[in-house]
Order: C-alpha cells, then sequence, then structure tokens
C-alpha cells in the first residue's frame, strides 16, 4: 500500500536521521526541517521522512555539501525547483540509521520559496483538521487512482493537490 496511516514513528525517524546530520554539519550555521506529510500528526502519508536542510549564508553551500558527500550522499541538482538542492544516498554505502530510514534530503536557502511552501503547508495542515482531512481524503483517492503506483500516483498528486495547497496561501 502506498498511502500508510500516520505513525509516532515518523518523528522518531526524523530525530535519528537529524542526529546524524548534526554531527555531520557541526560548525556549520544551519536549521533542520522536517517537512511533507509525515511531519502533520495523525495525516497518512507514504512512509517516506521528508528533510529540508536550511541555510541563511550562500556561502556555506559548498560546505554543506562536502560533509554530505562524506557520509554517502550526492548532490543530484535542483530536479528543476530553483532554490532546493536535492540529496541522494549512494545505494552501496551502509550506514545504520540513513540506510535504514527512508527519507528525502533537501539543502535550501533560508529565503527559499521552496521551503516556504514546504513551511506553511506543513504548519497549515498541523494547525487546521478540515484541510488535514481533506489532504488525506485526497491522498488516498489518488493513491488508488494510481493502482498504488508511486511514479502514477506522483503525477496525479501533481495536477491535483497544488492548487488545494495553493490555497493555504
Amino acid at each position: 500500500m502506498l498511502i500508510h496511516p500516520y505513525s509516532p514513528d515518523w518523528n522518531t525517524h526524523f530525530e535519528s536521521i537529524k542526529n546524524v546530520l548534526d554531527k555531520c554539519l557541526q560548525g556549520l550555521d544551519y536549521t533542520i526541517e522536517h517537512v511533507g506529510s509525515t511531519a502533520v500528526p495523525g495525516l497518512a502519508a507514504k512512509p517516506i521522512i521528508d528533510i529540508d536542510i536550511v541555510f541563511n549564508d550562500p556561502s556555506i553551500l559548498p560546505l554543506i555539501k562536502q560533509a554530505l558527500e562524506l557520509i554517502g550522499y550526492f548532490h543530484n541538482g535542483n530536479q528543476g525547483i530553483e532554490d532546493r538542492e536535492v540529496f541522494k544516498r549512494e545505494g552501496a554505502s551502509q550506514h545504520e540509521v540513513l540506510g535504514a530510514i527512508r527519507h528525502h534530503l533537501y539543502v535550501c536557502s533560508a529565503d527559499s520559496p521552496a521551503l516556504k511552501r514546504h513551511l506553511i503547508t506543513r504548519d497549515y495542515l498541523r494547525n487546521n483538521e478540515w484541510a488535514k482531512a481533506e489532504y488525506q481524503q485526497m491522498k488516498y483517492a489518488l493513491a488508488e487512482k494510481a493502482g498504488q503506483d508511486q511514479k502514477k500516483y506522483a503525477a496525479l498528486k501533481e495536477e491535483t493537490v497544488n492548487p488545494f495547497i495553493n490555497s493555504f496561501y
């Protein structure tokens, strides 16, 4: 099943990954945000933790990149979204936490529109039960329509969910 009922383990998983990232990025000026559906208590989601590393000073992006590479990530560009850099894990690189917990890692400047969208969406869903319930229903319906296929689901979600999320602004 693509969409899973909410699990409090998701926050624990985020904290575990955050602890590893904090050690890796020690000495740099950044914050780490748990974003996406797994960051919203009570919301069903794909069990993949979405994480944004946020920096203020653009000169530290190369240092963040270098530190992440040391623990098995590689920079995968912005994948078409300005001011949001994607980092993925090397397939062969094992790590007891990073290799065990499915997650997406992004690095964004503090003024990134993508970051602002992540935070506004997360916070709106945390604070508005009607929106959380409607969003959850949309996700279950889209997963069913996509035949539980992740790529089809992502395409349908892009078409359907964006107008809903835009209404939060």
